[in-house]
């Protein structure tokens, strides 16, 4: 495995100003296989079923867009979710002790953290907070808020995937520690692949750390499709994003007009699934891979899965990940769950 570089003087410098000596970024080559966004792009316009991973949504813009999507009034989650940490930091933070530090997967901007953050710091006098997330520029951004209005607080971000950030995280401290890991981003992967994950980040705690993760819950189709449709374009933005990537960086000749954004939610399986629909029959180049790829009228390119729990399968994704709930809270509509796992 390639070693992390640690990019922290130069960035620290780019980044906090007057706050280095308070922060530091480490940037984790990445150690597991299809990181690569030319490999993924080649692999899954190869495959029957053609598809990018959503992970490649998340450059600068991506980020940025992602943010506005959570201010939309159909994207119901953010808002649901910040409801239940405004009533709950206090309770959650004191479930640990004094001296535990915050973790974060897939941190953004630190919004919602700001509540924990906030908490932890009624206890304490000092906080040490790490997010990781695969956004460099989100990483940054978020350092420089978090700095700015939390003067003993240090931040040590980590630019990584999940993976690659769990391994940094088991080296960090022996310090307790409580691991978010919000925003349902767990509905990104499979159920049984979720529960992987989690075991594998629970080998990666001690018997003192805690996992804080937000689940969408199961509901009407009527609230989630739009959520994932808004009005004003802004996750088909987002969606068509990943084929500008591809543009800028792999020299591709994607036209985002002969595609079309598509939202759909899968009752049985309990998922809302997108997917980049082809307008019409066409051939797209891509000159770093020197291929071309087929795409008929009507084919579509899935680009994300988002799956929907409810409060029992909640319970089963923590016994399968050899974790135990220990707490659990609610928005008032229902419509979002916070859960404390221990390990």
């Amino acid at each position: 495995m390639p070693r992390p570089r640690s990019d922290g003087d130069r960035t620290a410098e780019a980044t906090a100003g007057a706050d280095a000596d308070r922060f530091r970024l480490t940037v984790a080559e990445p150690a597991a296989p299809g990181a690569d966004l030319a490999a993924e792009v080649a692999r899954g316009l190869s495959a029957e079923r053609k598809s990018i991973p959503c992970r490649f949504f998340y450059d600068a813009t991506g980020s940025r867009l992602f943010q506005e999507i959570c201010e939309l009034p159909e994207y119901y989650l953010t808002r649901a979710e910040d409801e239940i940490l405004a009533r709950a930091a206090l309770e959650i933070v004191g479930t640990l002790p004094p001296d535990a530090f915050l973790a974060e997967l897939g941190s953004g901007d630190g919004r919602k953290t700001r509540r924990l953050i906030e908490a932890a710091l009624a206890r304490t006098k000092a906080l040490l907070y790490m997010p990781i997330d695969i956004s460099r520029s989100a990483l940054e951004a978020c350092a420089r808020g978090i700095l700015a209005e939390y003067p003993t607080v240090s931040v040590h971000a980590v630019a990584a995937e999940y993976e690659d950030g769990l391994r940094l995280l088991a080296q960090e401290t022996d310090r307790p520690k409580l691991v978010l890991w919000l925003g349902s981003n767990v509905g990104n992967l499979g159920r049984r692949a979720a529960g992987e994950f989690l075991g594998r980040l629970a080998a990666s705690l001690g018997a003192r750390d805690k996992l804080l993760i937000g689940i969408d819950l199961r509901k009407s189709p009527a609230i989630l499709e739009p959520a994932y449709d808004d009005a004003a374009g802004i996750t088909a933005r987002f969606n068509l994003h990943v084929l500008e990537r591809i543009n800028a960086e792999l020299d591709g000749d994607f036209d985002l007009a002969a595609f079309r954004h598509v939202a759909l939610y899968e009752p049985a399986q309990g998922r809302i699934e997108m997917h980049l629909e082809s307008r019409v029959d066409q051939t797209v180049r891509i000159g770093k891979l020197d291929r071309r790829f087929a795409l008929r009228a009507g084919e579509r390119i899935h680009t994300e899965d988002s799956y929907k729990y409810s409060l029992a399968e909640i319970d089963d994704l923590a016994r399968a990940a050899g974790m135990r709930p220990e707490r659990r809270w609610l928005d008032r509509a229902e419509r979002f769950s916070l859960d404390l796992f221990g390990v």
